[in-house]
């Protein structure tokens, strides 16, 4: 019997430990790529901005404004400190972005997903509670298949 690997793949996670340089600290777009970078978003060499904006855009909510914006306020930021940037696009990265457990949205309203416990809003605690959720689902998966293999050589 020939297993179907793509078939068992719930998720991807793409987690990468950059360099944080002096060159990455000097402005805020290069700043919100090394972030697209780090957590997966983006992939090295990639040149389109569109999410990259929209992840901009989510930090700006979530961590400046501390509020839950909708697509036209989405939409506003990106338009003005982007580039024009239509629904359609900004719902797919939106979309992109909830599939790989960034992102929630509930009554029109989008936000990076809520840590577990603490304040939404304080940068260290919302990463560590995201982070710390997609590995320890993968960890969980590995150690079960660990002691199967280890219970059959008994």
């Amino acid at each position: 019997m020939v297993l179907n690997e793509s078939q068992l793949i719930e998720k991807e996670i793409t987690i990468r430990n950059l360099r944080l340089t002096s060159e990455v600290l000097e402005t805020r777009r290069s700043l919100i790529r090394w972030m697209a970078l780090s957590l997966g978003i983006i992939n090295p060499g990639e040149s389109r901005l569109s999410s990259i904006a929209v992840l901009d855009a989510l930090v700006h909510y979530n961590f400046i404004v501390r509020q839950e914006p909708g697509i036209e306020e989405l939409k506003e930021y990106i338009n003005k400190n982007w580039e024009e940037i239509n629904e359609k696009t900004l719902r797919y990265h939106l979309l992109r972005m909830k599939r790989m457990g960034f992102v929630e949205n509930s009554k029109g309203k989008f936000y990076l997903r809520p840590p577990n416990l603490g304040d939404r809003h304080d940068p260290s605690n919302w990463v560590n509670s995201v982070l710390e959720a997609e590995y320890k689902e993968v960890a969980a998966k590995v150690s079960e298949a660990i002691k199967e293999i280890a219970g059959r050589n008994k």
